[in-house]
């Protein structure tokens, strides 16, 4: 589960965001919104009390996800995403509360709008799939 690759395999969506710091800024904008957001209450709940491991791991995971070094299936194998998020029950609320807060970090972090497109279209897809229940 990778975003589209580029047509120049020079150019992934890891690069042309800008690396690591990159990556980096748009985790923590994420996780920062889902802590002090109200409207992603429903989410924050899911998620242990410190955030630490949670940035680290969704890190990891992106940088992959977005053609940079495999970070996360060094540490941890294969993702799994959704047998490791069976234990959370997500439905289409939850979905639709981690889509806007990502859509919102990215804006935050001033990801052009185009590749701010992009990846909400990619992102969708998968966090549709992680939908272990109805409503």
């Amino acid at each position: 589960m990778t975003i589209e690759e580029p047509t120049d395999p020079g150019q992934s969506p890891y690069l042309l965001l800008g690396g690591e710091a990159a990556v980096r800024r748009l985790v923590d904008a994420f996780y920062d919104q889902m802590d002090e957001d109200p409207d992603f209450f429903g989410i924050r709940k899911l998620h242990p009390a410190s955030l630490a491991a949670s940035r680290d791991k969704l890190y990891m995971f992106l940088t992959g996800w977005l053609g940079g070094p495999p970070l996360y299936t060094s540490e941890f194998g294969h993702p799994r995403l959704r047998a490791r998020h069976l234990p959370f029950a997500i439905g289409e609320a939850e979905r639709d509360q981690w889509m806007a807060c990502m859509a919102k970090a990215l804006e935050v972090v001033g990801i052009e709008l185009s590749m701010r497109e992009r990846l909400i279209a990619s992102f969708a897809n998968t966090a549709d799939w992680m939908r272990n229940r109805e409503g």
